[in-house]
């Protein structure tokens, strides 16, 4: 085994120290314009000799997370992220206005299948029954900012595809079904790295971590209308609770 692996999982030591510094920018440790700590200090903190050190940061700054400025040090990229805010009413064109130009939604899949013991319990359904699965990416300014997958009972909403197709909206296809309001039930945030499909359909490196969402919304009587996870790339957005 050599010094820039892991003896258990086999990964790249330059790649850890990579995914750590990326995960400190992510929770807030290292904000955007912050300077990085000495090569010889990150070396210290993982163990490591300043090649493999340097070699993470170089990946780093190809992919446009730090930039290297000379005789002053290593800086996390000063990128402004859009902020969305996650409460009981959340809502993209809402939560992101006056944040971008452009803000839209589209749909890049669907189909109906039978719920999970998962879905079905967040849906309060019966394990087994018809939902609709609807999958879609959300863009600001032409950027990629939301890969989402999202779950509804298909009885209640059969034509749900199709409708979201024509309204661009999952409020106004709610409202077409006769669903005036409807609110956020619960929410769960964690943080991963992106998988392959994701980073496709978000346009990111490999390596970059996103933002993942699990949320159940509910109409007024506190039926479940849908259960999804949205993924978020960490670079772009900032998920506010």
């Amino acid at each position: 085994m050599t010094k820039s692996q892991n003896a258990s999982g086999g990964v790249a030591l330059w790649r850890q120290i990579a995914d750590a510094i990326r995960l400190d920018i992510v929770g807030g440790k290292l904000a955007n314009g912050d300077r990085l700590p000495t090569e010889a200090l990150l070396a210290e903190r993982f163990s490591a000799n300043r090649h493999t050190v340097r070699r993470a940061l170089a990946v780093l700054a190809e992919q446009g997370v730090v930039v290297a400025e000379q005789g002053r040090g290593t800086f996390v990229r000063s990128i402004a992220r859009l902020s969305y805010p996650i409460g009981k009413r959340t809502r993209f064109s809402e939560g992101l206005r006056g944040q971008a130009n452009a803000l839209l939604s589209f749909g890049v899949g669907d189909k109906i299948e039978n719920a999970s013991a998962r879905i079905a319990k967040a849906l309060g359904i019966r394990a087994g029954a018809k939902v609709v699965r609807s999958e879609g990416v959300s863009t600001a300014d032409g950027a990629p900012i939301s890969r989402s997958t999202t779950w509804l009972p298909f009885q209640r909403f059969p034509d749900f595809a199709t409708r979201l197709a024509e309204l661009r909206s999952t409020t106004e296809v709610f409202r077409s079904y006769g669903i005036e309001d409807y609110s956020r039930a619960s929410t769960r945030i964690s943080a991963r790295h992106a998988d392959v499909e994701e980073l496709r359909a978000l346009n990111l490196a490999p390596g970059a971590i996103v933002l993942v969402s699990e949320a159940v919304d509910i109409d007024p009587e506190g039926i479940a209308l849908s259960y999804g996870l949205s993924r978020f790339p960490a670079e772009r957005m900032e998920l506010v609770v």
